[in-house]
């Protein structure tokens, strides 16, 4: 069995509940089938703390694919595929009052990583009734950039980026699960 690891945050800011995190509890209800090991982790919205979890993860277990997944505070309902991570520009303060030093992921890192997984091959391939679905190349320089850049440095790009909104009544967890969940068995054709 393959495994595939997926990620959540915890409450930020205004945001008390992440839907990022209930959305992949979700997602781990419904699985992705009998191949793959589907398992989950939240992490804080602090740099450090989830850099060092993320190492963790690949240097661990090894997993086929992390997908990562955050809260993009939009009004409306959109997920959005990022396709790449970038390595400088974090001047946003994490929930304990810190960014990194000189506002960069890895010292040495390229400027940008690419994900193996081709976003937009999936963008074009799914649809999900209710939710608009967009392709972007710029994940926002905050946490989610900063985990995103970390974790395909360390899995050698196997890893992907998925923004979703906040839940809404007409919104619920369980959709954003579901669809999640179509959005990854669209990107597990390709690894």
């Amino acid at each position: 069995n393959h495994l595939a690891f997926f990620i959540g945050f915890g409450p930020f800011r205004q945001h008390l509940v992440n839907s990022s995190w209930e959305a992949v509890k979700e997602l781990s209800k419904r699985g992705l089938g009998k191949n793959i090991d589907l398992k989950i982790m939240q992490l804080p919205v602090v740099y450090q703390k989830a850099k060092e979890q993320v190492f963790k993860i690949w240097t661990t277990l090894q997993p086929l694919l992390t997908v990562h997944v955050g809260l993009a505070s939009s009004t409306k309902a959109i997920i959005i595929l990022e396709q790449c991570g970038k390595n400088k520009g974090y001047r946003e303060m994490d929930a304990c009052g810190f960014y990194p030093e000189g506002g960069c992921c890895m010292l040495d890192g390229p400027e940008k990583i690419e994900s193996t997984v081709n976003m937009k091959t999936v963008w074009k391939n799914i649809s999900v009734e209710g939710i608009d679905i967009i392709f972007s190349r710029d994940a926002g320089r905050y946490i989610c950039d900063y985990t995103y850049y970390t974790s395909l440095y360390y899995g050698s790009g196997r890893a992907a980026f998925i923004h979703v909104p906040p839940t809404s009544p007409g919104l619920t967890a369980d959709l954003l699960g579901k669809a999640l969940q179509t959005i990854i068995l669209e990107m597990l054709k390709q690894c």
